[in-house]
């Protein structure tokens, strides 16, 4: 794939966003960059303009289907979209269960937003012939972490949604990534319950997922000891791998 000339990026304000933001602000790009805060949103497009590149933002609803559908439409197609914006959520103490509510609203941006936004752009894409669309799931797919369930669940269904939908747009010239990262250096990290370990700079993690985007990978893991960790998570008998997330720090506490 040749350098995008034109990027979409949802949570452009966040860590992982706002490092893929700076990544590509160059003489030529053209950014189209979403988030919800105002401020961040405004200072981040500046640094990117002052880079050289053409920016354009939007704070739309990314869960009001109508609002997406009308502001998708009307954007002129970008090359690539990174389908980034995302929340996680946890239970709290004293609590059975996590808040309902709060796992509404993290399924709805962790896994529904990214599924419409390719299923109203992967056709346009494929009218024109190529692009890439790239989905942010997380180590986490790999076998779901006890003190995060419902984010860990959120993540294996958009690792699963686009592992198919590479399988089934490829033949019409669109590629399709997911990225798994693990703990990226942000107050969303932060606030994860349990251990961080090999926890990376937001730069560095830019530059793997723009690295798997040029080349069409279907999958960016990173960083490799915990993608092995996690992966063999998933392969172990889940008895064993229960027993090991427990024994690592990752069970509920008694």
């Amino acid at each position: 794939m040749t350098a995008p000339r034109s990027l979409l990026i949802t949570g452009a304000t966040g860590a992982i966003g706002s490092a893929l933001a700076r990544h590509y602000a160059s003489p030529g790009v053209r950014l189209i960059l979403h988030g919800r805060r105002r401020e961040p949103l405004d200072a981040l497009a500046d640094e990117c303009r002052q880079a050289g590149a053409e920016v354009e933002t939007s704070r739309v609803d990314l869960t009001d289907d109508v609002a997406l559908s009308d502001w998708l439409e009307q954007l002129t197609l970008p090359d690539v979209v990174i389908a980034n914006a995302g929340q996680n959520t946890h239970a709290e103490p004293g609590r059975e269960m996590e808040d309902w509510s709060a796992t509404s609203q993290l399924l709805a941006i962790n896994l529904r937003t990214p599924m419409a936004m390719a299923e109203r752009l992967a056709p346009r894409m494929v009218k024109r012939g190529h692009g890439r669309i790239v989905f942010l799931s997380s180590l986490a797919a790999w076998h779901g972490l006890p003190l995060t369930p419902s984010y860990s669940a959120s993540k294996a269904g958009i690792k699963a949604y686009g592992e198919a939908l590479r399988g089934w747009l490829a033949p019409r010239g669109v590629g399709v990534t997911v990225v798994m990262p693990g703990y990226v250096s942000s107050p969303m990290c932060e606030s994860m319950p349990g251990p961080k370990p090999w926890e990376i700079d937001p730069r560095r993690a830019a530059r793997h997922i723009a690295r798997g985007i040029e080349r069409n990978r279907a999958r960016v893991s990173f960083p490799f000891p915990l993608n092995l960790g996690c992966w063999s998570l998933a392969v172990l008998p889940a008895a064993l791998s229960q027993r090991l997330l427990g024994l690592m720090g990752y069970g509920r506490p008694s």
